[in-house]
C-alpha cells in the first residue's frame, strides 16, 4: 500500500514530516541522490550513486515501523541457508520508490536502536516470500562512525534463475551471466553462417540434412531465448517488484525457446536412436521434417501456452523478482524444469543404448558408407555434449535446492556458455 502511494504522488518537491514518519519527494536535478532523515533521534542516509537526471524520487523513513512489521522468517543468503527467527528489526524502515527509472546500487546508513545486539544483516521486505530476504545487500564498514550500520544493495539479474526458485543477486553472477550470454550468442551467429556456406555439401542424405536441420534450430532457439533473456534481465532491473504487463510476454517466449532448445536436442538423440537401433526401418525425409517441428516447436509451445492458461492471475505466472516463471505462489517454474531434465534422462538413456548397439555390431550393415559416417558423427557429439549438459543441467538441480553461492557460480558459468 505504502509503494502504490509513493507511485502516485505529484511531481513536484515537497516533505511531510511527523511524529515518527518523514516522507520526501524530490525530482532529481543531478546524477546523484543523497538524502539525510530529518525526524527526531533519526540519522538515517540514503544515497543512490547513479541516477538519471529529471527522476522522481519518494523515499518514506519509519522509526517505530519495527512494532508492526514481523521478523519471521528472515531468509539469509549465508552458506548454512538457515532461516532465523531469533532477529529483531534493530534501525528504521525505509521505503525507496523510483519512478519507471533504473538503478543498480543504493546505499543506506542506518542508526542501531538497540546497541546490545550483534550480528546485523540488512534485508528487505520480500513480496514474493511475504519474509524479510538479504539477498543482494551487504553489510558494509561504517568507517570511525559508531551506533551506525551502511547497507548496500544491488538487484542484478543471472542465468541461474532459469532453475532456481531463489533469486541470488550478485555483480559476479551478472558478469558471469552477460560475458558467457554475449560470447554464446556471438558463437550461435557463426554457427549459422559456417551452416549457411556448407548446407548444401553437408546434406546429401537424409540423415545429415536431418542433423543439421537439429543443429540450425538449436541454435536459432538458443540465440532468440538469450536475446530474450537480456531483454528480461533489464526490465527485472529497472522495477522491483517486476512488471507482469512488461515481463509476461517476454517470459512466456523465453520459455518457449529455451525449452525448443531442448526439444531439438531431443530430436537429435531420436534421430540417432532410429538410425542406428532400427536400422531396417525407412522414413521418408519429408514426414521426419513433420515428426522434428512438431516436436522441436509445438511441444514446447502448447507448455507454455498452458503455464500461461494455469497461473492465470497477476502474480502467478512470473517470479516478483525476476522476469521468469514464478516458483512461491505457482510453480509455474516446473512448466520448464520438469521437460528440460526429462529429456536430459531421456538423451542419456538413448545415448547408453546407441552406445552399446553400435560397440556389439557397429553400425547397421544395410547403412550406407556416407549415413555410416553421420551418425558416428552425432554419436560422437552425442556422447560429448550428454554428460556435459548433463552436468550443467545436474547443477541446475542443485539450484533448485540450494542458495549455496558456489553453485550458482558453477550453474550460470556452465549455461550461459552451452
Amino acid at each position: 500500500a505504502i509503494e502504490a502511494i509513493s507511485s502516485r504522488l505529484t511531481d513536484a518537491n515537497f516533505r511531510i514530516i511527523e511524529t515518527t514518519v518523514e516522507l520526501n519527494r524530490n525530482v532529481t536535478d543531478s546524477t546523484s541522490y543523497s538524502e539525510i532523515s530529518n525526524l527526531p533521534n533519526s540519522t538515517t542516509e540514503i544515497q543512490i550513486p547513479e541516477i538519471p537526471v529529471n527522476t522522481s524520487i519518494t523515499v518514506i523513513v519509519f522509526t517505530s515501523l519495527d512494532n508492526v512489521l514481523p521478523t519471521r522468517d528472515t531468509r539469509t543468503n549465508s552458506t548454512n541457508n538457515t532461516s532465523e527467527s531469533d532477529v529483531r528489526i534493530n534501525g528504521d524502515v525505509v521505503v525507496v520508490q523510483v519512478d519507471n527509472k533504473t538503478i543498480n546500487n543504493i546505499s543506506f546508513a542506518f542508526d542501531i536502536t538497540n546497541q546490545s545486539l550483534g550480528n546485523p544483516q540488512c534485508v528487505f521486505w520480500n513480496f514474493g516470500l511475504n519474509a524479510w530476504d538479504s539477498t543482494g545487500c551487504e553489510v558494509k564498514p561504517s568507517g570511525n562512525e559508531t551506533g551506525k550500520i551502511t547497507c548496500e544493495c544491488n538487484h542484478t539479474t543471472s542465468f541461474s534463475i532459469l532453475m532456481s526458485p531463489f533469486s541470488i543477486d550478485h555483480k559476479a553472477l551478472a558478469y558471469i551471466t552477460y560475458i558467457g550470454v554475449a560470447i554464446s550468442m556471438a558463437s550461435l551467429i557463426l554457427c549459422l553462417i559456417i551452416e549457411a556456406i556448407v548446407w548444401k555439401s553437408m546434406t546429401r542424405n537424409d540423415t545429415s540434412y536431418m542433423r543439421h536441420v537439429s543443429i540450425v534450430n538449436i541454435a536459432v532457439s538458443l540465440l532468440i531465448a538469450n536475446v530474450c533473456f537480456i531483454i528480461g534481465a533489464a526490465v527485472a532491473e529497472s522495477e522491483q517488484p517486476t512488471s507482469v504487463g512488461r515481463c509476461s510476454p517476454v517470459v512466456f517466449f523465453m520459455h518457449f525457446f529455451y525449452l525448443a532448445v531442448f526439444f531439438w536436442m531431443l530430436i537429435s538423440a531420436l534421430l540417432l536412436f532410429y538410425r542406428t537401433v532400427m536400422v531396417l526401418s525407412q522414413m521418408s525425409r519429408a514426414k521426419m521434417m513433420v515428426i522434428a517441428f512438431i516436436v522441436g516447436y509445438v511441444a514446447p509451445l502448447l507448455i507454455a501456452v498452458i503455464t500461461v492458461a494455469s497461473t492465470a492471475g497477476p502474480q502467478n505466472y512470473i517470479s516478483q523478482q525476476a522476469c521468469w516463471l514464478n516458483w512461491f505462489q505457482s510453480k509455474a517454474l516446473l512448466a520448464f524444469v520438469i521437460p528440460a531434465l526429462t529429456i536430459v534422462a531421456i538423451n542419456l538413456v538413448v545415448l547408453i543404448v546407441v552406445l552399446y548397439k553400435m560397440l556389439r555390431r557397429g553400425v547397421g550393415a544395410t547403412t550406407q558408407p556416407d549415413e555410416k559416417h553421420a551418425l558416428v558423427v552425432i554419436a560422437r557429439c552425442v556422447a560429448i555434449l550428454t554428460p556435459i549438459f548433463g552436468l550443467t543441467w545436474g547443477f541446475g538441480i542443485g539450484t533448485m535446492v540450494s542458495q549455496d553461492f558456489g553453485i550458482h557460480v558453477v550453474f550460470a558459468l556452465l549455461n550461459s556458455l552451452q
